[in-house]
């Protein structure tokens, strides 16, 4: 479907003829073999480079802990959750044209979250599985001791998102940039503001290759999201976020683009 595309762009130097097979995705560009040894490679800008896995500083984790359950208490209390802060994350990609844009780069506003650490994976799952029917108050209560309990639960070297409307017959610009040219960067409306540059491991629900440790994660992502916004009846592509680089880019002194992690 791309083919043509990506030989004139000069993106990459092989490619698969389509991104889909039998009904789903599967990512060639991003090899986490090696993560246990705190690294990743990843086809980036036509060739295959080294990326170390960074922990996110505790500037912005407490900043998104607190964000989270302010969000958490505003709901509980009948209000609408401001669309600054941790959740709504603004991505950027470049890769390669999609036929109704002559521009390779693309941005969109995405929604991410924590991911539990691969120990705590099956206590959150079965956690949420058990308490998906409960009243909303009484997730929200579960969702908060989640984030009172972050640094114990939650993995600091990655965030999820969910790829919710690529499909075989419609592709995000976002879905294609990051199959193909997995770099992107995140940046975080809200004062402080907050700037990652990550890879982008794509991950769908039916690829038989997924590891037993990434089809924890895809149900984890999509359970919470249910958990959340209420049952979906199908499971999205995940997407994760793989720290690489994290900044401050909040206005004045100490921020204005100053790389956290040296």
């Amino acid at each position: 479907m791309w083919w043509t595309v990506l030989i004139v762009a000069g993106i990459l130097e092989q490619a698969p003829v389509d991104l889909w097979s039998d009904g789903y995705c599967h990512q060639v560009t991003v090899d986490v073999t090696p993560i246990d040894s705190g690294y990743i490679y990843a086809f980036v800008d036509s060739t295959w480079q080294k990326f170390e896995i960074r922990g996110l500083p505790r500037k912005f984790i407490n900043w998104s802990i607190e964000r989270r359950r302010e969000t958490i208490q505003i709901i509980k209390e009948g209000g609408r959750p401001d669309l600054a802060g941790p959740h709504n994350a603004i991505v950027a990609t470049y890769g390669v044209r999609r036929k109704d844009t002559r521009f390779r780069i693309n941005n969109a506003v995405k929604g991410v979250g924590f991911v539990p650490k691969p120990d705590k994976l099956d206590d959150i799952l079965q956690l949420l599985r058990n308490t998906m029917d409960a009243d909303n108050a009484r997730k929200l209560d579960i969702l908060d001791s989640l984030y009172v309990n972050a640094y114990e639960i939650f993995d600091t070297t990655r965030l999820v998102s969910l790829e919710l409307y690529s499909t075989p017959e419609f592709e995000t610009h976002t879905f294609i940039n990051q199959m193909l040219n997995p770099a992107c960067a995140i940046v975080f409306l809200d004062i402080p503001s907050f700037e990652l540059k990550a890879i982008a491991h794509l991950l769908h629900p039916d690829d038989p290759q997924l590891t037993p440790y990434e089809r924890k994660v895809v149900e984890y992502t999509n359970l919470v999201h249910s958990y959340f916004h209420g049952r979906f009846e199908k499971k999205f592509i995940t997407v994760i976020y793989y720290v690489i680089e994290v900044y401050d880019n909040t206005p004045g002194r100490g921020g204005r683009g100053v790389r956290l992690i040296p």
